[in-house]
């Protein structure tokens, strides 16, 4: 299958005015993904939602394509332009800060189909996937306070003192690190969560420095939500002894024993999802599809290699708040609908 600038004829005209892709479109135009900061190889969202793409365009028997750009920002309007123009048929973009470029492209592209994960953008032609990461988040702040004060854990001190350091201040990384507070206190008042943020997802050196100087402070348990820049934060709880929280895949293997727990979002499936659901005809522009706990879009790691250290009670809590939260009963802080609460002015 060769791309053309030129692809869609009759049918995805028809598509198009209806806001739904047809199975014929799919069959004449191949899909791109458009990495996130941080780009693949980071172990972590972008390689995650890179293999549900690469599942589903196997599945779906489609031509696909990866697309990385050296400043994915910067160069937003560039980079979806000139996939629309190689005539892919669905272009799918995992960089939140693309929200605004990718609706303002897609007027200019009535033909072809966007996806944009972790934002939404307004378009006729645009699918929005959201997801609850502060719920997955929340689960996460509240096993690390409980878990922050059992010094007989070895790496764990009696201080109640936690962190996290995120990739960027930024409503998508502030959505995680709420939950992270909101669980936190909502399991020890008492508990101090550290904050900082690295402004760079790529630069695991970076990471490793500044999860040491939590550590220095006496927090024992650090939440990476930095992409690569993650990385660094896994080896320094490592290489000190502490704990480390993953994201978005599991990252508890990458230093066993040292990662607490991994808080997973699963891109791979929501990208396979919206692959699949291009290839068959069934995916309606304007809609805002949503994955969080009961969607089983996001949740904590099996904890292969620290379960048996962390109490069975701990766990039995955990596992009523995630009842509790798909039930209703608790209400997360989401930073993105309701905005920034007092607590982390």
């Amino acid at each position: 299958m060769t791309l053309r600038a030129t692809v869609l004829m009759a049918t995805t005209a028809l598509a198009s005015a209806l806001g739904t892709t047809t199975a014929a479109q799919a069959a004449d135009a191949p899909v791109a993904l458009i990495i996130a900061q941080g780009g693949l190889g980071d172990q972590s969202y972008n390689d995650l939602a890179n293999a549900g793409f690469e599942r589903g365009v196997e599945a779906a028997g489609l031509t696909g394509r990866a697309v990385e750009s050296k400043d994915v920002v910067a160069q937003a309007s560039d980079i979806l332009r000139r996939a629309s123009d190689a005539g892919f048929g669905l272009i799918l973009d995992l960089e939140y800060s693309h929200a605004q470029p990718i609706a303002e492209v897609a007027k200019d592209y009535p033909d072809t189909t966007f996806a944009i994960v972790n934002t939404v953008a307004e378009g006729d032609n645009i699918v929005s996937a959201l997801f609850e990461e502060q719920q997955g988040s929340y689960l996460a702040g509240m096993l690390a306070a409980l878990v922050t004060t059992q010094d007989s854990i070895e790496g764990i001190n009696a201080d109640p003192i936690i962190g996290v350091i995120g990739g960027s201040k930024s409503v998508g990384i502030d959505k995680f690190i709420a939950g992270y507070i909101q669980g936190a206190h909502d399991a020890n008042p008492e508990v101090q969560v550290k904050v900082a943020y690295s402004n760079n997802f790529a630069d695991p050196s970076l990471g490793q420095q500044m999860a040491n100087a939590m550590f220095e402070s006496g927090a024992d348990i650090v939440y990476q939500v930095a992409g690569g820049t993650g990385i660094g934060v896994i080896q320094a709880a490592e290489q000190s002894g502490h704990f480390a929280i993953g994201v978005d895949g599991d990252q508890d293997g990458l230093a066993k024993g040292h990662v607490l727990t991994s808080m997973i979002k699963r891109t791979d499936v929501a990208v396979e999802n919206i692959v699949k659901a291009y290839a068959d005809g069934t995916l309606k522009g304007g809609s805002v599809l949503g994955f969080g706990l009961a969607e089983d879009g996001v949740g904590l790691s099996p904890m292969t290699y620290t379960k048996d250290l962390i109490p069975a009670e701990f766990l039995a809590q955990v596992d009523a708040a995630k009842a509790g939260i798909i039930a209703g009963d608790i209400k997360v802080w989401n930073v993105v609908d309701q905005g920034y609460p007092d607590w982390m002015q």
